[in-house]
């Protein structure tokens, strides 16, 4: 990382190192775990976005907790979870601090690539490589963008070119790099080394919302891989897998990251209520003026209303996300080991489930994380305070891909019976 970059110190959460030695051995043990580093991380999530520091400090918390071997097999120490709890895992986290549950969610996606894309002798030797050295995984994927180029040069593939977006790069120890084969529409992803001179990120990340998320732009130059770290691609041949990289099961990395970005939507979201909550018990004055007057501003009528109105909502949207979460590990359980069992009307009901939810925590969370000014007061609108870090994040993220085509697939799903194309989005 440049000289000129600011970082959080690692320093300052040492010691979880040692008060985070054992690993969970369950699922609400993980989860409880998640818990505790969003309580940690919300002692200070506001003065933290706004300090806009290289997450440096907060990738060695994740690590400490363990989370980010939560997906990973027993057999190289992994907490061998169902992408169910990962999901969870990650709301959790995003309660605390929207950029961290995001970097979270997308190592959790980036960490298990190899199990969609990947042949068997490569997920273990995966899994093996980020789970034994606890390594947190950054990606530089990016459709929008042009493909990165990729040459083949004898044992080895080439990658140049550049990614204006770049999740998690600058603090990652492994960066998933994609591409498409000069000569070819066939697309290569692979794992490398972040820290090589080829590698060179911008730091240009300063938008309004997920600030510690560094998702800036990425320069590509030169970068060697093996041919035998092309996920899913024959070593001998240079040629794409068709058992593994022509079926409905290749597509399913697509579900799953959207369905990782509507659990950290909603975590934000979550987050944003209970601490409007704390604020409003604390701090909120009632209104004098209204000719019913009260005591307190939790008797106030409009203030209970709208968070009963609000609570119900990401009750409800929560709900959703875990019927999500459960449809899209049953299909991980139920094909992971025979990938080309999964038809596309299989691969299109999880995308619609995932298509839905990601609707609903788009609506709810804007709609929540905007309407708690109502019921906290104008003085909430202070730096200090920080409420309105929940409402830029998701604001931030929420443009990703727009909301109103997963509206229109479901539409045709809901209408025609229509399975959606499996795309970069879909």
């Amino acid at each position: 990382m440049a000289a000129n970059v600011p970082a959080s110190d690692e320093a300052v959460y040492a010691s979880y190192q040692a008060k985070w030695a054992t690993q969970p051995d369950s699922s609400d043990a993980w989860l409880a775990r998640a818990r505790e580093v969003s309580e940690v991380l919300s002692q200070d999530a506001a003065q933290r976005d706004q300090d806009n520091k290289s997450p440096r400090a907060e990738i060695a918390l994740l690590k400490h907790s363990g989370l980010l071997k939560l997906l990973g097999p027993k057999k190289y120490g992994g907490g061998e979870q169902p992408w169910s709890v990962g999901y969870q895992a990650i709301r959790e986290v995003a309660k605390g601090d929207g950029s961290i549950g995001m970097l979270l969610a997308y190592h959790l996606l980036w960490s298990t690539t190899a199990n969609v894309v990947g042949t068997p002798e490569q997920i273990e030797r995966t899994h093996e490589l980020i789970i034994k050295n606890n390594y947190f995984v950054g990606g530089a994927v990016n459709p929008r963008d042009s493909d990165l180029k990729i040459t083949s040069d004898g044992d080895h593939i080439v990658f140049n070119g550049a990614k204006f977006f770049n999740t998690g790069g600058v603090v990652s120890d492994l960066t998933v790099l994609e591409g498409v084969l000069e000569g070819t529409e066939d697309h290569i992803f692979a794992l490398v080394e972040t820290r090589q001179p080829g590698i060179k990120f911008a730091h240009n990340w300063h938008n309004i919302g997920l600030r510690l998320t560094e998702s800036g732009g990425v320069k590509i130059e030169n970068i060697r891989v093996p041919w035998s770290d092309a996920l899913g691609w024959d070593e001998a041949t240079k040629k794409p897998r068709e058992d593994i990289l022509k079926i409905p099961f290749a597509s399913l990395l697509l579900p799953t990251i959207q369905l990782v970005f509507s659990n950290f939507y909603l975590g934000i979201a979550i987050g944003a209520l209970e601490f409007a909550s704390k604020y409003t018990v604390g701090n909120t004055r009632a209104w004098p003026f209204g000719g019913d007057n009260k005591e307190s501003a939790t008797d106030e009528f409009y203030i209970l209303e709208r968070y009963g109105n609000f609570f119900a909502h990401l009750r409800a949207a929560e709900a959703l996300a875990d019927r999500a979460g459960e449809h899209i590990s049953s299909v991980y359980s139920k094909y992971g080991s025979n990938r080309a069992s999964l038809t596309p009307e299989e691969r299109g009901e999880a995308a619609e489930w995932v298509a839905s939810i990601k609707v609903v925590a788009t609506d709810v969370g804007l709609r929540v994380t905007s309407g708690v000014f109502e019921v906290t007061g104008a003085r909430a609108t202070s730096l200090k305070v920080g409420l309105d870090r929940f409402w830029r994040d998701i604001r931030t993220h929420t443009l990703h891909d727009p909301v109103a085509y997963k509206n229109r697939e479901l539409g045709r799903f809901a209408l025609l019976h229509e399975y959606p194309e499996a795309s970069w989005y879909t």
